[in-house]
């Protein structure tokens, strides 16, 4: 439906056509602006581009370095965001999963390139762990980088004070 925009309807019709931009459109950018206050769109992908997410983040990443055997071998460093943040644009048909042991971590990579851009992560299984490395540039400021002990990862988790409320809103 039409909105009443009262002394705002001239401003709000020149926005729409100053940016050209449908309502829906301008909608979702104040609502993503107030609602993501602080936060900044970063956008990434796979290596050859089929795959692309946005993730609304800080541009201050806290970014973890597991050591368990899986992130090992991948050198699979991530930072966690809550789902509502995530978006896929594009390849859910070009992903596969692979999981292990307790199958709740979600290890989604392209199936083109193998590169894993974000994946579930066992501590937050209603969030995301993104790849800053696969993360486009311009929008990352700093990134603070703390090794976790995913070889006792049961001991690490219960110990960590913050990590399983980072997928939180």
């Amino acid at each position: 439906g039409r909105w009443e925009l009262g002394a705002q309807s001239e401003r709000w019709a020149a926005f729409l056509e100053r940016h050209r931009l449908s309502g829906e459109e301008a909608a979702r950018l104040l609502l993503d602006a107030y609602e993501f206050r602080g936060l900044v769109k970063h956008t990434g992908g796979c290596h050859c581009g089929a795959v692309r997410f946005e993730v609304w983040a800080s541009p201050d990443l806290h970014v973890f370095n597991c050591n368990c055997s899986i992130c090992t071998k991948k050198q699979n460093r991530h930072f966690i965001v809550p789902a509502s943040r995530f978006k896929l644009l594009k390849g859910a048909e070009n992903l596969t999963t692979y999981t292990f042991n307790t199958h709740r971590a979600q290890h989604t990579f392209c199936k083109t390139c193998g590169v894993q851009s974000f994946y579930t992560p066992r501590s937050n299984p209603d969030g995301y762990g993104i790849a800053p490395h696969c993360l486009d540039d311009g929008t990352v400021h700093s990134i603070i980088l703390e090794d976790i002990n995913g070889k006792e990862w049961e001991k690490a988790v219960k110990e960590h004070k913050t990590i399983r409320d980072m997928s939180k809103p």
